[in-house]
């Protein structure tokens, strides 16, 4: 479940007289709790045994952890905040699987405290594998792509 659609619903358990919303998709489950005056959720992968701890109204994906360690040049997110693979919705991703990139360009834009930052390759040479999803929360240091 992308960030957006976790604030949407956050927002309207908090809008609400609803005291708990429970919503299972492909992605995982999410249990929105309001109690207090304050919101709690619960974020859980499918292939996750226990859910993630309870959060402030503050929301958190937790990611599941990676079974498989890319090999090449891992290019890392250097902040926090939400990961686009191009310019706006719609719009021609920065760069495909096969796609050829130079040292210094574009291969993804994230928006961090509503400002669109564009992030650059740090290495050149061919994207094998692309390790986010357009619209997906992103932490500092998160792998983006594998370089090779």
């Amino acid at each position: 479940m992308d960030l957006r659609k976790l604030k949407t619903l956050i927002d309207l358990v908090s809008e609400s007289n609803v005291s708990e919303l429970e919503i299972t998709e492909a992605e995982g489950k999410v249990r929105i709790v309001k109690g207090g005056g304050a919101v709690t959720h619960h974020v859980a992968a499918p292939s996750a045994a226990m859910p993630a701890p309870a959060l402030a109204a503050s929301p958190a994906i937790a990611a599941p952890a990676a079974v498989e360690v890319p090999t090449g040049h891992i290019v890392k997110s250097p902040m926090v905040g939400t990961f686009y693979r191009s310019s706006s919705p719609g719009a021609k991703p920065f760069v495909e699987v096969g796609s050829q990139v130079k040292e210094g360009e574009t291969i993804c834009i994230i928006e961090a405290m509503k400002i669109l930052n564009e992030i650059e390759t740090d290495k050149a040479g061919t994207i094998v594998k692309i390790l986010c999803e357009n619209g997906q929360a992103v932490e500092y240091g998160q792998p983006l792509f594998v370089v090779e």
